[in-house]
């Protein structure tokens, strides 16, 4: 099945950068399609990044030309790359993988533990 862990939150200003982290165990980052999801406190998990097996890359619209999402797969690593922070962007990030991409929470049967990101104004 495999392992995702996450890392790289933190709490930044406004304005500010974090780059996330999702390392995979147990399976080859780049054969799945690799996801960022995010879930605020009281609502629902939402979907941010991610990127296919063929490197194709989706954003959500809210963080479109502020986040990026890349793959290393030497170290079979996947980033997400989140500048011009706003306290919206505040939430806890998670990272999933599943065989082909959808925009569907529930479709990821893989997911890590999470990292917090937390922006104040």
């Amino acid at each position: 099945q495999g392992q995702l862990v996450e890392s790289g939150g933190g709490s930044v200003q406004a304005g500010g950068s974090l780059r996330l982290s999702c390392t995979a165990s147990g399976f080859t980052a780049s054969s799945r399609c690799m996801a960022w999801f995010r879930q605020a406190p009281g609502k629902e998990r939402e979907g941010v990044a991610r990127i296919s097996a063929a490197g194709i890359n989706t954003l959500h619209d809210s963080v479109k030309g502020r986040f990026t999402i890349s793959r290393d797969n030497a170290k079979n690593t996947v980033y997400l790359q989140m500048n011009s922070l706003k306290p919206e962007d505040t939430a806890m990030y998670y990272c999933a993988a599943r065989s082909l991409c959808t925009s569907s929470v529930s479709a990821y049967g893989l997911w890590g533990q999470g990292t917090q990101v937390t922006v104040s104004s």
